[in-house]
């Protein structure tokens, strides 16, 4: 019987995926580069080649995942939240992350993280928010801040002979990455014009004379950790005594990227109605609101997980509510006084939601790289907090006094 919460990535040409290919998967969907600079993403546990044969998603490592990551024979878990997030004094028992980092290791489970990189994703860890209100004209909360200049592009010039052996060299070396692609190049054809001296050694035309060849001009984007490499690889494989070629630095904006999101209703409704609908829709215990619940709403701004750093970004954004998880007292006070109303559905119900599409985009992604591990989405409940609701009192005027005669 096949496993609802499973999805198959792609055959492979041989053998077990190892942990490497999924790190650089997982990377490749979800950049390192999106996530906050104090956040802690990436392999936090295990060893790159070890193989990978079932991949468990999950939000938390706690015990009981560890226990199904066992039952399904899972050799990596992808948790949206780090295991290992401050800085580690010893590893021992005697803490919970020491404890399930030893566990781990000695299961020889690796644990990978994606965290705030994923929740800034396309789709991230808000949009079931958005998917579940129907929100249009939905932009990024907070936008992600154009990266530092990290990518190059690499501009050469070759004959059209040699032009695929280069490409070939330059990408093997790590150019031609952008985003789940890569191999990525342009080319142009052009005339190149040259006169070799008289101690020259040139690979076409002649010394001391004006030449004229036709080449391509050949574009690819480099990492700047990796050009040296592809540099090396280009002068290596290129025909020319001395390679001309040129590096621009690159800076972009990440399109459509960031933490949170903001977009409109339909049509105004009472904050009531959102909150039914968020009540009904995610798989929280409980919902707490602050403002009237017969004020109208027309413009939310939603941020999965603890989101009261973004109070002010909501109110900047012009929401008239704001969805999000882990509010606390002060800042909720704050948002009261200007005026917007708050819905606070929990950390664990706006974030879980996402698990499934984070399964089936790396399914996907997975299959397009040939890799063979099978992804799976925890059923795992890892959400810490239950409702309690004290006996109702029997004389009903809460006096703690019980029924009189």
């Amino acid at each position: 019987m096949s496993d609802p919460h499973a999805a198959p990535g792609g055959p492979g040409p041989d053998g077990a995926d190892r942990v490497a290919d999924w790190v650089a998967l997982v990377d490749a969907r979800y950049p390192e580069r999106d996530a906050q600079g104090w956040d802690a993403t990436g392999l936090q546990v295990g060893r790159p080649d070890d193989p990978v044969r079932r991949v468990l998603v999950t939000l938390d490592v706690t015990d009981a995942v560890l226990d199904e990551a066992g039952e399904q024979g899972a050799d990596l878990i992808l948790a949206h939240h780090p295991l290992l997030f401050r800085p580690l004094e010893r590893l021992t028992p005697a803490t919970a992350a020491g404890h399930l980092a030893l566990r781990a290791a000695r299961e020889r489970r690796a644990i990978l993280a994606a965290h705030t990189n994923l929740d800034a994703a396309l789709p991230g860890t808000t949009d079931p928010i958005v998917d579940l209100l129907a929100l249009r004209d939905v932009r990024p909360l907070q936008p992600l801040a154009p990266p530092d200049p990290s990518q190059v592009k690499l501009v050469t010039f070759t004959p059209h002979d040699a032009t695929a052996g280069v490409l070939a060299a330059v990408s093997a070396a790590g150019a031609g990455h952008i985003g789940d692609y890569d191999q990525c190049s342009f080319q142009v054809a052009g005339t190149g014009t040259f006169r070799p001296s008289a101690a020259a050694n040139p690979a076409v035309g002649q010394r001391q004379r004006r030449n004229e060849v036709a080449e391509d001009r050949v574009e690819v984007v480099v990492r700047r950790a990796d050009l040296a490499a592809v540099v090396e690889a280009l002068l290596a494989a290129h025909p020319y005594e001395e390679v001309a070629y040129d590096c621009y630095p690159l800076v972009s904006a990440p399109a459509g990227k960031g933490i949170g999101r903001v977009g409109r209703l339909a049509e105004p409704l009472p904050l009531r109605a959102v909150a039914d609908r968020l009540a009904t829709g995610l798989p929280s215990p409980h919902l707490r609101v602050v403002g009237a619940l017969d004020r109208r709403v027309e413009r939310v701004a939603a941020c999965g997980g603890a989101g009261d750093g973004l109070i002010a970004a909501a109110s900047a954004a012009g929401a008239d509510v704001y969805v999000t998880g882990d509010l606390r007292h002060h800042p909720a006070l704050d948002a009261a006084t200007t005026g917007l109303t708050l819905i606070d559905a929990g950390h664990y119900a706006t974030e879980a939601p996402a698990l499934p599409a984070v399964r089936d985009g790396l399914a996907r992604l997975a299959s397009d790289r040939a890799l063979r591990a099978m992804l799976i989405a925890s059923a795992v409940r890892t959400e810490p907090w239950a409702d309690y609701a004290p006996p109702a009192r029997a004389n009903g005027d809460g006096d703690g006094e019980g029924d009189k005669a």
